[in-house]
């Protein structure tokens, strides 16, 4: 059992739990955040991403203990007053069904934008292909990342 403070979305949070808890539970169970989101457990969907310092990772498969940076999730990114211009394109094409996976998306999206805000749509295809919609709208969210590159 371990003491940690963790800087989320720009708070510092202190929580008492195992040094191998999952970040993602510790987000979830012992903070009350409602993203990420628990998908599949196995680090394969993406619905538990989360920033880590600026690179993207799986909430479900990193234990607290090895958490050395600010995490930055989907609330950390913008408001609904003032979103974020990936999620300013997610809403504007309609990009979601259920929402429910949004969170990897927008996650990846920002982080991917970060580095190449000009991508092909091949190169978002690619870089996006480990990141599940159950829903299936895909066509949708790589046209709002095409529009976030745009917009940023």
């Amino acid at each position: 059992m371990g003491t940690y403070t963790l800087s989320i979305d720009g708070d510092l949070r202190t929580v008492e739990c195992d040094d191998d808890t999952p970040l993602l539970y510790v987000l979830r169970d012992e903070l009350g955040l409602d993203n990420p989101k628990f998908g599949c457990g196995l680090a394969q969907c993406g619905a538990c991403s989360v920033l880590l310092g600026q690179m993207p990772v799986r909430s479900c498969s990193i234990p607290i203990s090895a958490i050395t940076d600010q995490i930055t999730t989907i609330k950390g990114i913008g408001t609904p007053n003032n979103p974020h211009p990936i999620q300013q394109a997610f809403i504007d094409e309609q990009a979601m069904f259920c929402g429910y996976c949004m969170n990897g998306w927008v996650i990846e999206a920002v982080s991917f934008l970060a580095q190449n805000n000009n991508p092909s749509e091949d190169q978002i295809r690619r870089r996006f292909a480990n990141l599940k919609c159950r829903c299936g709208s895909h066509s949708a969210i790589i046209k709002a990342i095409i529009r976030a590159s745009e917009m940023i």
